[in-house]
């Protein structure tokens, strides 16, 4: 059976949205955070790592978001939601998959610090990647192209999630803006917020 450990407020979210997009049957197991907002004891213990997201199929017990999705699309929905190489999108897909976490997640949570520290952020990169991404919904409604993707999912958590936490202002985006309530319709995404963070849905 699979599961998916979810931790409130987190990038185990997109977990949850991946398995109502594609149907799959899973078990939800929240926890909350500590008052600090440190995940508990007990969801550090789930991975060597400590961190969320973890899933576990089986005897399988698998983290990292980005791990995950590949293995549930691949192993669970036969490749449903992703591109493969003789795809046209494939690079393109590649591109926005990782680009979630490996530059534009990067570079939020650099501005999330200094806002907490109350100081200017180090750098400009996650200005230059709300840019890019917002010039890349100029021209396509999805992140890989014409469909909607697991690139969708990634790049959904950043710029969903983070965005409404730091209460951005995307009037200099408003591709972003169009595609934020765009998915806020999507009935799979709904569902999963709805489960995941009731707060959030309500």
């Amino acid at each position: 059976m699979l599961t998916i450990h979810h931790l409130g407020k987190s990038q185990s979210e997109r977990v949850v949205w991946l398995c109502e997009e594609l149907g799959l049957p899973y078990e939800l197991v929240r926890y909350d955070r500590e008052p600090i907002g440190a995940a508990p004891p007990a969801y550090k213990a789930l991975h060597p790592y400590g961190t969320a997201p973890v899933i576990t199929d089986g005897d399988l017990v698998l983290g990292e978001s980005g791990a995950i999705i590949e293995y549930l699309c691949h192993m669970r929905a036969e490749g449903r939601l992703t591109r493969g190489p003789g795809d046209p999108d494939y690079a393109d897909y590649l591109y926005w998959l990782h680009f979630a976490n490996g530059s534009m997640v990067a570079g939020v949570m650099m501005d999330v610090v200094a806002q907490r520290l109350g100081t200017q952020p180090l750098s400009n990169r996650s200005d230059r990647a709300y840019k890019l991404a917002d010039e890349r919904l100029a021209s396509v409604p999805f992140f890989a192209g014409e469909e909607f993707t697991a690139a969708d999912i990634m790049m959904g958590y950043p710029i969903i999630n983070v965005t409404s936490s730091m209460k951005r202002d995307l009037t200099p985006y408003p591709h972003i803006a169009a595609y934020i309530e765009q998915i806020g319709e999507r009935p799979a995404y709904r569902r999963s917020l709805a489960k995941a963070e009731p707060e959030m849905a309500a």
